[in-house]
C-alpha cells in the first residue's frame, strides 16, 4: 500500500503494480463470488471478474429482462446463473449490487445467507450509513466491505475491454475473519480498477450522493441548460448554441482537462478565452458554494436519502422516471443534441 501526498494530505493507494491480479486471484480461489444484480454494476463487475479467472457466479430474477440480458452475456443457468436466494446460498462473498431501493426489499433474503464468515460487498455506502432508515444491518460474524468504481458499470467494463482501469474506492466496515483488508483489495483489483483509495462508508456515500446531484450530473445539466437557454433568447440557433454549450466540452475541451489538468487547458487555449475563463470562474464558484453546503447538509442529515427511498420504493417509480426523462430528451437543448451527434465524423453516413 502506497502513501500518497496531495498538498499535504496523505491517503492510502493501492496500485495494481502492487497488488498485481496474480496475487488477487490467490487470495480469492477457494471463494464463489455471488453477484446479486444485474442492472448498473452487476454487468461490468461480474464480467470483468469472470475475465479475470475468478470463480463468479450471478443472481436475479428469472423471467426478467436482466436475467435474458445475463443469458446472453454468457451466464449459464444452473451453472453460473441462479435465482437470487439460491446464488446467496452458494456465495462465499455476495456482492450485494441492487439498487438501493432494492436492496431494502431483498434484505431479509440475503441476510439470512449470511453465515459465518461470509463476506458482504458494496459498491455504495448508502445502505450501511442510513442504517437506521434502510434497515440494512449485517450479522457481526461476516466481513462487510465496499469497493465503489468511479463510474458507471458500462464504463468499467468499456475501460477494462480497452487494457485501461477504473479508478474505485475501498473501505471496510466489519472485519470479523481478519481477512476483509485482503479480500476487498483482491475484489478491487478484480472487477478492474485502476488503482483503489482508502474510504469509509459513510464518506463514500456522502461524496457519492454530492458529486452526482452536483457536477457528475444535476449541476452540469443545469448549467447547460441555462446557458443554452440564454443563447437562443439572444437569436442564436440550436445548432451554435449546443456546440457553444456542450459539443465542444464534451469533444474536445474535457479529454484535454483529463489528460493534462485545467491550468493545462487554460494554458493551451486563446488569450481571449485565457482571460475570460480566469475572470469568470470564481464568480460561478461563488454563486454556486452556498447551493452546494446545501446539498451537502441535506445529504449529511439524511434528508436526501430519505427522498430517494421514498421516491425508489414507490410501485409507479419507473413510469415517473420515465416521463422525467422523455422531457428531458425531447428538450429543445437535446433535441439539437441528438442532431449534432449524428453529424460527428464517426456517425455520419
Amino acid at each position: 500500500m502506497a502513501k500518497l501526498n496531495f498538498g499535504g494530505v496523505v491517503e492510502n493507494v493501492v496500485t495494481r503494480e502492487e497488488f498485481p491480479l496474480k496475487k488477487a486471484q490467490e487470495v480469492l480461489k477457494n471463494e464463489v463470488i455471488a453477484v446479486i444484480g444485474y442492472g448498473v454494476q452487476g454487468p461490468g463487475q461480474s464480467l470483468n471478474l469472470r475475465d479475470n479467472g475468478f470463480n463468479v457466479i450471478v443472481g436475479q430474477r428469472k423471467n426478467s429482462k436482466t436475467w435474458d440480458k445475463a443469458v446472453k452475456d454468457g451466464w449459464v443457468p444452473g451453472k453460473t446463473l441462479f435465482e437470487i436466494e439460491e446464488a446467496c446460498q452458494k456465495g462465499t462473498i455476495i456482492q450485494f449490487l441492487l439498487s438501493d431501493a432494492g436492496q431494502i426489499t431483498l434484505w431479509d433474503t440475503v441476510k439470512k445467507n449470511l453465515t459465518p464468515g461470509k463476506a458482504l460487498y458494496f459498491s455504495h455506502g448508502f445502505g450501511i450509513t442510513y442504517k437506521e432508515r434502510t434497515g440494512i444491518v449485517p450479522p457481526a460474524d461476516v466481513d462487510v466491505i465496499l469497493i465503489a468504481p468511479k463510474g458507471s458499470g458500462t464504463s468499467l467494463r468499456r475501460m477494462f475491454l480497452e487494457g485501461r482501469g477504473l479508478n474505485s474506492s475501498y473501505a471496510v466496515f466489519q472485519d470479523a475473519t481478519g481477512r476483509a483488508q485482503e479480500r476487498v483489495i483482491a475484489l478491487g483489483i478484480g472487477v478492474g480498477s485502476g488503482y483503489l483509495f482508502e474510504t469509509s462508508f459513510k464518506r463514500e456515500v456522502y461524496s457519492d450522493l454530492t458529486g452526482e446531484r452536483g457536477t457528475l450530473m444535476g449541476a452540469i445539466q443545469g448549467i447547460f441548460a441555462a446557458q443554452y437557454q440564454v443563447l437562443r433568447d439572444h437569436g442564436h440557433t440550436p445548432s451554435e448554441a449546443f456546440n457553444e454549450t456542450v459539443e465542444e466540452l464534451t469533444q474536445s475541451l474535457m479529454p484535454l482537462v483529463s489528460e493534462n489538468g485545467m491550468d493545462w487547458m487554460y494554458a493551451n487555449c486563446s488569450t481571449t478565452a485565457q482571460r475570460g475563463a480566469l475572470d469568470w470562474w470564481k464568480k460561478f464558484r461563488d454563486a454556486t458554494l452556498p447551493v452546494f453546503n446545501d446539498l451537502y447538509t441535506e445529504v449529511a442529515e439524511g434528508r436526501e436519502a430519505q427522498r430517494s427511498i421514498d421516491s425508489n420504493s414507490q410501485p409507479d417509480y419507473r413510469e415517473k422516471l420515465d416521463a422525467e426523462l422523455k422531457e428531458m430528451r425531447e428538450s429543445e437543448l437535446w433535441q439539437a443534441g441528438a442532431v449534432v451527434r449524428k453529424l460527428r465524423p464517426e456517425n455520419a453516413k
